[in-house]
């Protein structure tokens, strides 16, 4: 058995990788492969001595032992896998390793272009490694108050177990995982010929001005933890007129502290609230709807099992999102794909009312209260009924009541900012069936990268 970590999850060409590892094995050594349209094998390291060393708690830092590795500096800024082989031998190379295997990015340096964000902080509050999360007996922590995850141990997107409800669309691999949401849009990506470069949230704590450098933000699948700073570099952005676009749900829904830089600590909940929600005036009183338009609190989540649903129906046909669609107004996209478009977690704008007859979808009057930008733009809705496993509570209602549905729309604050309000856009997009959500993912993402 083997396993490791990064040191830092991120680096720049030139710089060494530290590797925290522990095997039973004598000896073992490194593959490294970027993630392109699929692996493609970068550079394998010589033989290095193993140690064993004991697991500790998911609050813990691990302290394995580390081993340095040269970065060369002709390497791409791309999401890399170190894939671990022991003396005795090695497991098939796989995105859904829960050992042997550990992700890291190498960023880049250009001006202009696409920035790719990965959610390390939401893979660490559903990593299991330690036999804790958030979300499963997490370990306290008192200044600041709330529970306590390490990033110093095995997980953190490959190579270690996660914590949730298998996808009833895909067994293959976690939620939570790289493999699940991210690896799918930058195989896409690829495959469509985009050349984006990549970060970690923690980059963009490390460096609030790292997007500047960029044209575009996009972000894919679930990400729901950030950190004050990161939240504030991405609000920078926009405002200086960079755009955004999040293909992903349940976008910016925790506040996270990090801690010595090896810790998140989150407050979720306790007998005065939670600390570190977003939107609350108990919380951080800071609504994720400024951010991207919509939030979860207004949409909803299903788990388990297969979802109902009847698509996204379009409200504004004429929006250059929709442009080489073929859909009209009324027209449902998203409802017959595999899995529905509506995904396991759902963002949305307020709405007041949804006319099933007609399909139309009417922005609250008090959505201003909540956080929804000005001249924010409803182009396609999907309500999601009482069959929803959860449907938040949220400003004037309890849970279950009003008006939930998961919205696709956009607005302009110096940038633009794009959101599709669906965990699983990525993967009806890897799908490849779906011819019209593949060509909103490119109206979107071919005008955000020019204007």
């Amino acid at each position: 058995m083997i396993r490791a970590y990064p040191g830092r999850a991120s680096v720049l060409p030139g710089e060494r990788l530290v590797l925290h590892v522990a095997t039973s094995s004598r000896r073992f050594r490194v593959h490294f492969y970027r993630w392109h349209d699929g692996f493609e094998a970068m550079h394998s390291s010589s033989w290095q001595a193993g140690e064993r060393a004991r697991e500790r708690g998911a609050g813990d830092d691990w302290d394995w032992p580390a081993y340095e590795f040269p970065v060369p500096a002709h390497w791409r800024s791309a999401v890399y896998i170190a894939h671990f082989e022991e003396a005795e031998g090695k497991l098939p190379l796989s995105l859904a390793l829960g050992s042997a295997a550990a992700l890291f990015v190498v960023r880049g340096a250009r001006h202009g272009g696409m920035l790719y964000k990965l959610p390390l902080a939401t893979w660490h509050a559903y990593n299991l490694s330690g036999g804790c999360c958030y979300d499963c007996d997490p370990p306290a922590s008192s200044e600041p108050p709330g529970a306590r995850v390490s990033l110093a141990r095995p997980g953190g997107g490959i190579g270690g177990p996660t914590w949730g409800a298998p996808d009833h669309y895909d067994a293959a691999s976690r939620r939570q995982s790289f493999a699940h949401w991210d690896a799918r849009f930058i195989r896409w990506l690829a495959r469509q010929g985009y050349i984006p470069e990549f970060c970690t949230d923690l980059d963009l704590d490390a460096d609030p001005q790292l997007a500047l450098r960029y044209r575009l933000l996009v972000a894919s699948g679930h990400d729901a933890y950030w950190t004050e700073t990161a939240r504030g570099a991405v609000e920078d952005f926009i405002a200086a007129g960079g755009n955004a676009a999040w293909f992903a749900a349940r976008l910016c829904w925790w506040r996270v502290h990090l801690v010595e830089g090896r810790f998140f600590v989150c407050h979720q909940g306790g007998a005065r609230g939670a600390f570190d929600q977003w939107w609350p005036a108990g919380g951080a009183g800071r609504p994720e709807d400024h951010l991207a338009g919509a939030s979860h609190r207004h949409g909803g989540a299903w788990w388990d099992g297969a979802r109902q649903t009847g698509g996204f129906i379009v409200q504004r046909p004429d929006h250059w999102v929709f442009a080489g669609t073929g859909l009209r107004r009324g027209d449902a996209f998203g409802a017959d794909t595999w899995p529905p478009l509506a995904g396991c977690a759902c963002d949305g704008a307020p709405l007041d009312t949804f006319e099933r007859a007609s399909g139309k979808a009417t922005l609250s009057v008090w959505a201003d209260e909540g956080g929804t930008p000005a001249g924010y733009q409803l182009l396609a809705a999907c309500p999601l009924d009482s069959r929803w496993q959860a449907l938040p509570p949220r400003e004037h209602h309890a849970a279950g009541e009003g008006v939930h549905a998961a919205t696709l729309g956009l607005f302009e604050r110096g940038g633009t900012v794009f959101s599709a309000g669906t965990t699983d856009w990525a993967q009806v997009l890897a799908d490849g069936r779906d011819r019209q959500v593949e060509r909103i993912t490119r109206n979107v993402l071919d005008r955000l990268l020019l204007y």
